[in-house]
């Protein structure tokens, strides 16, 4: 079973990046964004979209409407002063039109996009069911392992918005939404070599440069020596003329 999800949904005017970074973590992201009237898309990084945190009991209510045991499910969530209206439904009984409605954010999703939709929140609920409840040394290990300023665990949906800011999984190949959402990043392969609390000591290929947590886009595993991949700032990359 894999650790994290991502899986984005995108049209030509708004995207919906469905994320679970944790199987230990017993809740999902949905971050929303479009296009706007100069057509650049919204950044989640600017305080941008919008982003929703929706618990196992709500992926349960989402997928009986999937599997059209409901034709429609509907919530009001609440942060602070503000409501976030959000909604799954399916346009009616007999065709395959289904909307993600989320605040001001709407994507009607197609049938493969639908069915995509359908198994991967089945698989993400049962392997949430399995590691985020479990009360064995491996789930302790992961929570400790975790608390060490790489946790977002306990964040508030605005503090994780910045802070997930527009990871992808590196696994993802970017469709013509998504290469908006990478335009200021790279996907770069890379290994830990040393840690401080701003910074990563990462090697590419001959050499080592210290690279600013605030410029790495997307969560890591914080062992050394460890090839995976970073989304990393182009600007910081251009500077160490890692890329042109």
């Amino acid at each position: 079973m894999a650790n994290s999800h991502s899986k984005s949904f995108f049209g030509q005017n708004t995207g919906i990046i469905l994320t679970s970074w944790s199987k230990y973590e017993p809740f999902i992201f949905l971050n929303c964004i479009k296009m706007k009237p100069n057509g650049i898309w919204e950044k989640l990084s600017d305080n941008e979209g919008k982003i929703i945190k929706l618990s196992l009991e709500e992926i349960i209510l989402i997928l009986r409407v999937l599997n059209r045991q409901n034709l429609m499910w509907q919530n009001i969530h609440r942060y602070k002063d503000s409501k976030t209206c959000i909604s799954f439904t399916w346009q009616d009984a007999e065709t395959d039109i289904f909307w993600i409605n989320i605040d001001n954010y709407s994507k009607m999703l197609n049938p493969a996009q639908i069915e995509i939709l359908r198994l991967l929140l089945t698989h993400i609920l049962h392997e949430k069911l399995i590691y985020s409840t479990s009360l064995d040394q491996e789930f302790n290990n992961k929570k400790s392992a975790t608390s060490n300023g790489n946790s977002h665990s306990n964040n508030t949906e605005e503090e994780s918005a910045v802070e997930y800011l527009e990871s992808i999984d590196s696994e993802l190949k970017p469709d013509e939404g998504e290469k908006f959402l990478l335009n200021d990043v790279t996907n770069i392969e890379s290994m830990i070599i040393s840690e401080t609390d701003k910074a990563l000591m990462l090697k590419f290929e001959n050499d080592k440069m210290w690279i600013p947590k605030s410029t790495i886009h997307n969560h890591y595993d914080p062992k050394k020596e460890l090839i995976q991949h970073f989304l990393i700032s182009n600007w910081i990359l251009k500077k160490y003329k890692i890329i042109s």
